[in-house]
């Protein structure tokens, strides 16, 4: 989908970081600090243009809800404003100007600069993300829906009426757009879901909210409920489900990548697990599952949440499976190939995904992303499997890779296991896009980098796997990591 031109303008101007207003409000104050070193002739006329940008920015910014990186750039221009103001107050009322030495001046505009260089530096370490413009043929389309299974009683409350409910988002290949369509809201149908999710995941890491209060302002590459691509063709479906406390949209720049190149991506929020999960008539449900810190005790709790994730899913690609039949209706009612499904998840949704492809033959295909498979490792495996894992280190659980190595290896398919290096676990998500760039947390490859690495080995996959598409997928897998391949053994 095409970049608009007054985006292409403000990330020229200001970089993907701070808004044009926000470079002129750093700008003005700047200027308003520097202003006291000029040559006399100079001053009153820098002063009066640097108050004039740096007031009306704030006016404006404060209108439309300002940042927290911007507090201390205010703090350094409110330190120097007395300052700047006093000699043209005191000329204009006929006393004479008073400065103060440059000795005396030279800390005070020292820490006037030093607060309002943390601006940009905050803003570049939490910034309202830029998604990725995706690369395929397809412009993308996104709409939410909401399906209760009748036959599955909700474990999480004690209500026995109660049934079991997912919200799911669906990413698909869409009509061109025309030009100035509004986009896709980030993590939420509204500004106010959006905030209401990244306050719940902010505190599920134990982050005050205010340091991604840019996430939720943030949209994203897709239409709400633009029309679906043109001609009869089917396409293929993903499933995904989110890490533990992850919601629907945590991936939202893979799935439209994968959309764009002609798959329908629905991703699950998982209630009660989900970080929050909005409902449509308006109610909030909050996650409740938590580790206790004990290993046995979690694994065992790992285990039955992951159940409940693989449940989650199959009931999904059922209701998918309807729509793509004609038997319920919908703008993708007849578009779907649920013939060609791949099942995939993040961290322990991709231990569900794992878990879900083990009772359900009508998936295809499995990706787990950087996932601890747990529960049974029987029945083995029947579905080509690509375990995608992020650089192991000697602070990885020493469980994981032999789990992992295990379920490949009893595979009944050809699986594959790659490792990228410089990956961390937040790197198969949204995660690099808006968290600071530190290794530990969302690895090395960089914002830019990290969504197209895990996007590229995961379209080889399917598109050699679901789409039999020519090619050496071992070879083009390689070029993204340290690739081990597991195949068959006929003789068990």
């Amino acid at each position: 989908m095409p970049r608009r031109d007054d985006e292409r303008v403000t990330e020229i101007i200001a970089g993907p970081h701070l808004s044009l207003l926000e470079f002129l409000a750093v700008l003005g104050a700047i200027a308003l600090v520097t202003a006291r070193w000029l040559p006399p002739a100079h001053r009153p006329r820098v002063t009066i243009a640097a108050t004039t940008v740096l007031v009306l920015s704030v006016i404006v910014l404060s209108l439309m809800g300002i940042r927290w990186q911007m507090l201390p750039v205010l703090a350094g221009a409110a330190l120097a404003l007395p300052f700047a103001l006093s000699p043209l107050l005191r000329r204009r009322t006929g006393r004479p100007a008073w400065r103060a030495r440059w000795w005396l001046a030279l800390p005070g505009s020292v820490t006037c600069v030093g607060l309002i260089a943390t601006a940009p530096v905050a803003a570049w370490a939490f910034p309202v993300p830029v998604f990725p413009e995706p690369s395929g043929q397809f412009a993308v389309g996104t709409r939410v829906v909401q399906w209760t299974d009748p036959q599955r009683s909700e474990t999480f409350t004690a209500d026995p009426h109660d049934r079991r409910t997912v919200v799911v988002q669906l990413w698909y290949p869409a009509q061109e757009s025309p030009a100035g369509t509004q986009r896709a809201q980030y993590l939420g149908r509204t500004e106010h879901e959006a905030r209401t999710v990244s306050a719940a995941l902010a505190r599920q890491v134990g982050l005050p909210g205010f340091l991604v209060d840019g996430v939720p302002r943030a949209r994203t590459r897709s239409v709400v409920n633009a029309p679906v691509a043109g001609g009869s063709g089917r396409f293929p479906i993903v499933l995904f489900s989110p890490g533990s406390g992850g919601v629907r949209t945590q991936n939202t720049a893979w799935a439209e990548e994968l959309a764009s190149h002609g798959y329908v991506v629905a991703a699950l929020d998982h209630p009660y697990d989900s970080a929050a999960v909005v409902l449509a008539d308006g109610r909030t449900i909050y996650a409740t599952i938590a580790s206790t810190g004990d290993q046995d005790k979690d694994e065992k709790l790992s285990v039955g949440w992951t159940a409940v994730r693989a449940a989650d899913l199959r009931f999904v690609l059922t209701q998918l499976d309807q729509l793509g039949r004609g038997e319920t209706t919908g703008p993708l009612t007849g578009r779907l190939d649920t013939s060609r499904v791949a099942v995939t998840g993040h961290s322990m949704g991709g231990a569900a995904a794992l878990q879900a492809a083990r009772q359900d033959r009508r998936f295809d295909v499995v990706i787990d992303l950087d996932g601890y498979p747990h529960g049974p490792t029987s029945p083995s495996l029947h579905q080509p499997t690509l375990a995608l894992t992020q650089a192991l280190t000697a602070g990885t659980d020493p469980r994981y890779l032999p789990r992992l190595t295990e379920v490949l290896e009893l595979s009944t398919a050809t699986t594959y296991r790659l490792t990228i290096p410089g990956a961390a676990h937040l790197t198969f998500m949204d995660g690099p896009l808006y968290l600071p760039p530190v290794p530990s947390i969302v690895g090395s490859l960089g914002r830019t980098e990290s969504p197209r690495v895990v996007a590229a080995a995961t379209l080889a996959f399917l598109d050699t796997t679901l789409r039999h598409g020519p090619g050496d997928l071992a070879g083009v897998l390689s070029d993204y990591g340290d690739l081990s391949i597991y195949r068959p053994d006929h003789s068990r």
